[in-house]
């Protein structure tokens, strides 16, 4: 093979493997998160493994953030200890891990309310919808960060990781 062959061989390696771009995929090979802590009042998140904090995060919040959320539209994030058990690759907010809200208790509540209780709560990212500005608590009852910071913990929280909401 000649020179300039080799030559080109390599530039179209090197423009193939350049067009990928920032994969929003990462990968993590730390210590194991044990546990997802979220702390209302101070609008922070921890990812934990046992004791130690590996990460913590600043995070958003429902549009009406004080509060346990009762039943669906009431713009609330919950409050309790849920389960991490799913994940979507698609989401209109970057990426996202979701949680097993409603629990049973979630939903007697909102029943004696006459009520639904509402579902769909995930840990999510920014993504195309965030407007520039917004208050910090934006979401219908999510926790969110940024798009960043949701490619990390979408590497580092497995399904099946608890997650406690404290007020």
């Amino acid at each position: 093979m000649s020179i300039f062959r080799w030559v080109g061989v390599f530039l179209l390696v090197a423009l193939i493997s350049g067009c990928g771009g920032d994969s929003k995929f990462r990968t993590y090979n730390g210590p194991e998160v044990t546990r997802v802590i979220v702390m209302k009042n101070k609008r922070e998140m921890y990812l934990m493994h046992g004791s130690k904090k590996l990460k913590s995060y600043d995070i958003g919040l429902g549009f009406a953030p004080v509060g346990d959320k009762w039943v669906e539209g009431d713009g609330r994030t919950p409050e309790g200890t849920y389960i991490i058990d799913r994940r979507n690759p698609n989401s209109r907010y970057h990426l996202s891990v979701g949680m097993n809200y409603p629990n049973v208790i979630d939903v007697a509540q909102a029943k004696a309310l006459g009520q639904r209780p509402g579902g769909d709560i995930f840990i999510h990212g920014q993504g195309p919808y965030y407007k520039k500005g917004a208050p910090r608590d934006w979401t219908a009852g999510c926790i969110a960060v940024t798009d960043r910071q949701m490619e990390d913990i979408y590497a580092m929280v497995k399904d099946g990781t608890p997650i406690t909401i404290l007020p």
